[in-house]
């Protein structure tokens, strides 16, 4: 019995995980609505967008990644786990971490480390223009 569009063994490992975070099927609440950005008229006449609640945790969960409805449906289960283990374990989840990670990477330096990052740079460029090309001797 295929319910999500996704091999047999993706569908075990969510059910197993989902036993695991205790979360029933019974739980959840899960429309379909219709989803919204690029995609044209395929995306505004198709409800393949999948909204899930999970009542108990009060987690709530939207998941148009895909075309399919079938396919949203399993990535939004996924999503829902994900989240329920990043709260029930208390620790970042990779995701946050990515998004933390790219935070850092575009946060503006301070005067003080600019500074510092152009005069290690300057010492470097001052180096190698006193680097001599090398003398063959005959």
């Amino acid at each position: 019995m295929v319910l999500f569009n996704v091999t047999a063994e993706k569908e075990r490992a969510l059910a197993r995980r989902m036993a695991d975070l205790g979360i029933a099927e019974s739980d959840l609440t899960e429309r379909f609505i219709r989803g919204s950005g690029k995609g044209g008229q395929k995306i505004n006449k198709t409800s393949s967008c999948v909204h899930l609640l999970h009542a108990p945790s009060g987690i709530e969960v939207k998941c148009q990644r895909e075309r399919s409805q079938a396919l949203n449906r399993f990535l939004a289960r996924r999503e829902l786990c994900d989240q329920l283990a990043a709260r029930i374990e208390g620790e970042k989840s990779e995701r946050e971490q990515l998004q933390a990670k790219i935070r850092r990477q575009k946060r503006r330096r301070s005067r003080r480390q600019k500074a510092r990052m152009l005069d290690e740079k300057r010492k470097q460029g001052e180096k190698k223009a006193r680097r001599q090309p090398v003398k063959l001797q005959e």
